[in-house]
């Protein structure tokens, strides 16, 4: 999953990152909106962490002008507690609102939300067969047993799952798995869906040639 943060402060900005890392994102950052805005239109994002107050274009403007062309999950920070701003917000497009200061492990749990139901998933929990991943816990098991993967290797199961049933390119899952720093190479992919399917069987994700990967139908039955 990758995920936007716009925000000016330059500490906060520096510890979401930092907590989104950890909790196995890909994250790009900007420090105003300009930026913001326009890593917004010419990537692809799981989830926007929108700041507000921000200098050059302030979140409304970015938020207005993003909801044009794209309807990527966007949770915007503030430090304003009124609720004629929150109503703003809502109104304007965004899909939740944190006021500052808060609490990391809010924003975490409020983003896993965010990319749960914009993906059409109301539980933590995705079941591919044997296979469940729970998305709170960030954890994969298959057949009631823990299962350790790399953070690249969750994300790509995490994405597959939440997209279940649909054939996702390779572009995708590039635009999705790899922050603007990523120098990885290509092939990289083939290596995280190999090692995938040693730890999680082999028919898990199926390749469609010429078209991606699937894993899934839509009731959960592996094809």
């Amino acid at each position: 999953m990758r995920i936007l943060v716009v925000e000016d402060e330059t500490d906060l900005l520096s510890s979401l990152a930092l907590a989104l890392r950890e909790e196995r994102y890909a994250v790009d950052t900007a420090a105003d909106g300009e930026e913001g805005l326009y890593k917004a239109m010419n990537w692809s994002y799981d989830a926007v962490v929108l700041d507000v107050m921000l200098p050059k274009l302030d979140g409304w403007t970015v938020l207005a002008r993003l909801r044009k062309a794209k309807k990527t999950p966007v949770l915007m920070l503030t430090a304003r507690d009124a609720g004629r701003d929150r109503v703003r917000g809502l109104d304007t497009g965004a899909d939740d609102y944190l006021v500052k200061p808060f609490d990391h492990d809010e924003l975490l749990a409020r983003l896993r939300a965010l990319i749960r139901r914009s993906a059409g998933h109301a539980t933590n929990g995705l079941r591919i067969g044997e296979v469940l991943i729970d998305t709170a816990a960030r954890t994969v098991s298959r057949a009631g047993k823990h299962v350790e993967l790399t953070a690249r290797e969750y994300a790509l199961v995490e994405f597959l799952a939440l997209h279940r049933g649909e054939v996702v390119t390779r572009t995708t899952l590039y635009e999705h798995l790899f922050d603007e720093d990523d120098s990885t190479l290509s092939n990289l992919l083939d290596v995280h869906v190999s090692n995938v399917r040693k730890k999680l069987g082999h028919d898990l994700i199926a390749t469609r040639r010429g078209h991606g990967y699937q894993v899934g139908g839509p009731d959960g039955e592996i094809p």
